[in-house]
């Protein structure tokens, strides 16, 4: 069975996607790795390399609502939509939170989806 909604707690070192169905949750964790450089600009490369690989984890996902601090989200977001275009089309919110447990995310997430789906299905009937 293919999981069609996630959640995605965003900030700038670490993520949790978490795909989700009526009956199951399966977590995937990604955390930033640290390599030190004196280069300049290495810090916005580390960035974009650990924002990549959170768009990797999306791979598949048709609906996915990324939520998180203000900053790390907008962050995240400016990234997603100028780099992977592809990945922005099934961003369906960006939504700011403080440090939810997993089941407040995925409680959350399914109230969002829930609205959603039922709003689109509204637009496809007019």
């Amino acid at each position: 069975m293919s999981l069609f909604h996630a959640v995605a707690f965003v900030d700038h070192h670490s993520a949790q996607v978490m795909q989700f169905d009526s009956e199951q949750v399966i977590q995937h964790k990604i955390h930033e790795k640290k390599a030190f450089s004196r280069a300049h600009g290495s810090a916005v490369r580390t960035e974009h390399e650990f924002f990549d690989h959170v768009c990797d984890a999306f791979e598949g996902i048709e609906e996915v609502l990324v939520v998180g601090g203000h900053t790390g989200i907008a962050d995240f977001q400016n990234y997603v939509e100028k780099h992977r275009p592809l990945t922005a089309k099934h961003v369906v919110g960006y939504t700011v939170v403080d440090h939810p447990t997993e089941n407040q995310l995925v409680a959350m997430a399914r109230k969002h989806f829930n609205k959603f789906d039922q709003t689109a299905g509204n637009q496809d009937e007019n």
